[in-house]
């Protein structure tokens, strides 16, 4: 065993330790993750290589996370292998950018992991997202397009604002309707010189008589005005003032509790009116109509007071200009020429009024009433049509001069009616006619409304 002691052996034993070590440190330090196989492979494709270097490093984050294993050509375009380290999590989202560095055309890979929760990237597999950064050739070939188009752009200017070239061009055009303009305006101003002065010295007069109402220091001038308006403000901040204190009357309504609780308490009896009220249906109804061979109006203010959906009460005032007709029976006693006779009278009274009161019964769209119409017993039919929208009447009253009415109404825009028929069709009264008009009708709730608004 003296060969162990030997100088030689000793020698290459400390050569082969060291070389050893140099190499695992080697590998330590080194950005190509394949030794010790730690690692994951893929590859891309992309048009262009250039600045990419084969071993150089490949960054994700900023951070060396593997190196470029090789670069080839492959069916016209580079083939670009890496190498990953395996605890970069690679999935078949992930996606490479080529990145430039520096301004001399160098480049380096990006790669994006992925989405975590798509499936992890098969080793050797093609990433097919790629991205083409910015680099210093893709800016030069963006400078010659913007170069070229200036170019197309000067040499359509030049065009455009030659002679010739006015009528090929969209610029040329504008130009020439701008020199035409001018010349218009030219021509303009110079034909209408004195004219063009005028106007001049009337708005000189405009602005002279202006200055002379804000130079106004007469009662009706705008500076009185202005201070009055002024003095107006400040009581009405006064005013206002006086009621945030709880001062005045209006103030003890707004601040004192006791005066709104009394408030309160009538406008709650006034509630518990209207609420009483409106259980019962209630409409007025204002009508107006002209009749033709009477030649004037006659005019209708009515109340329908409706308990329940089956039945109402309908009370109404009519000015009507043929007037009320009494007939009186005069008869002579004694001994004329001709013995005992008898004769009638017959007056009108224009201006008396005449009244109707009735009673209706609904069967769905039909409708019977009766009662007294325009100061005569009578009887009445209604039947309503057109999702209620017209209405059909015929009226009869009177019985010892029958007058028999008929109309038909339609009901177009919130209560608003338009209506026409005839008057006295039996002419027993010497009042036929025929009429047309309109009227207003409103209804319970547009009563409400009106309330709640007033109050």
């Amino acid at each position: 065993m003296n060969w162990l002691r030997a100088a030689e052996f000793k020698v290459g034993l400390l050569v082969i330790v060291v070389g050893s070590l140099i190499a695992v440190m080697s590998m330590q330090v080194s950005e190509d993750p394949s030794y010790l196989g730690r690692s994951k492979k893929a590859w891309f494709l992309i048009p262009n290589a250039g600045g990419l270097v084969k071993n150089s490093a490949i960054r994700s984050a900023g951070i060396p996370v593997g190196v470029i294993k090789d670069i080839r050509l492959q069916d016209g375009q580079a083939r670009v292998d890496i190498t990953v380290k395996s605890d970069v999590p690679m999935t078949t989202s992930a996606a490479i950018e080529i990145k430039a560095q520096g301004i001399l055309g160098d480049a380096h890979i990006e790669v994006y992991p992925g989405s975590p929760t798509d499936p992890p990237l098969p080793d050797n597999a093609q990433i097919l997202t790629v991205k083409a950064g910015g680099s210093l050739e893709n800016l030069m070939a963006q400078v010659g397009e913007v170069t070229a188009s200036l170019k197309v752009v000067a040499k359509n200017l030049e065009e455009a604002t030659s002679q010739d070239g006015t009528r090929n061009h969209v610029l040329g055009r504008i130009i020439k309707n701008v020199e035409t303009i001018t010349k218009d305006l030219a021509q303009v101003t110079t034909e209408n010189k004195d004219k063009i002065g005028d106007i001049v010295d009337e708005v000189h007069d405009i602005t002279s008589s202006l200055r002379e109402v804000m130079n106004d220091n007469s009662d009706t001038g705008i500076k009185k005005t202005w201070a009055r308006l002024s003095q107006t403000m400040k009581n009405l901040d006064e005013i206002t003032g006086k009621i945030n204190r709880g001062e005045g009357t209006i103030g003890k309504l707004i601040s004192d509790e006791a005066t709104a609780e009394k408030v309160d308490s009538a406008i709650d009896g006034l509630s518990d009116m209207v609420g009483s009220a409106s259980k019962i249906e209630t409409a007025f109804d204002f009508k107006t109509d002209y009749l033709g061979d009477v030649g004037n109006w006659k005019t209708t203010v009515g109340v329908k007071i409706q308990p329940g959906l089956d039945r109402y009460y309908y009370l109404a005032i009519v000015d009507d200009p043929v007037g009320v007709v009494e007939t009186t029976r005069y008869q002579y006693n004694g001994t004329p020429p001709q013995g005992s006779a008898e004769y009638y009278e017959k007056k009108t009274y224009e201006n008396k009024l005449k009244f109707t009161l009735l009673f209706a019964k609904n069967f769905w769209d039909l409708t019977l009433k009766g009662g007294v119409i325009e100061n005569g017993g009578g009887f009445g039919v209604d039947y309503y049509f057109f999702r209620r929208k017209m209405r059909a009447t015929v009226e009869a009253f009177d019985f010892k001069r029958t007058n028999l009415r008929g109309s038909l109404s339609y009901f177009f825009y919130r209560g608003l009616y338009v209506n026409a028929g005839w008057n006295d069709a039996f002419n027993k009264n010497d009042a036929s006619s025929s009429f047309i008009g309109g009227g207003l009708y409103l209804t319970n709730d547009d009563l409400k409304l009106l309330l709640t608004k007033g109050l």
